[in-house]
């Protein structure tokens, strides 16, 4: 299974960036899917997660009512939906799959690269 992460840059406080995870090699919706993050000098962390059809959904309580998660299994595809971005936003974000539905990392078998996402203030 493979994981393509894309859609980072830099912004400014207060703008809106969509981030793409594209999945191949694999049933799409026999997977879980979340999104990391990981800012410079610190660990990843957990940031949303969805379940396999998509029904299901859970935030860290950072990003909660900012972000949203969101797939299309037609598309083998899910999405994370950034506004009001704020500085502590910065980081690698990376998608990830699992036949489980989790915020625990270690817990996901297959991740993507990462895609950067820097706010300026």
């Amino acid at each position: 299974v493979q994981l393509q992460a894309s859609g980072g840059g830099l912004v400014q406080a207060g703008d809106s960036l969509r981030l793409h995870c594209a999945v191949s090699g694999g049933t799409f919706s026999n997977y879980a899917m979340g999104w990391f993050r990981q800012a410079p000098g610190k660990q990843r962390e957990f940031v949303a997660a969805i379940s396999w059809s998509g029904n299901n959904t859970f935030y860290a309580g950072s990003v909660k009512g900012r972000f949203t998660i969101s797939r299309d299994n037609a598309k083998s595809t899910v999405y994370l939906q950034m506004n009001s971005l704020k500085p502590e936003d910065t980081g690698v974000y990376y998608c990830a799959a699992d036949s489980s539905y989790t915020s625990v990392a270690s817990m996901y078998d297959y991740w993507g690269q990462g895609t950067e996402v820097t706010v300026s203030s």
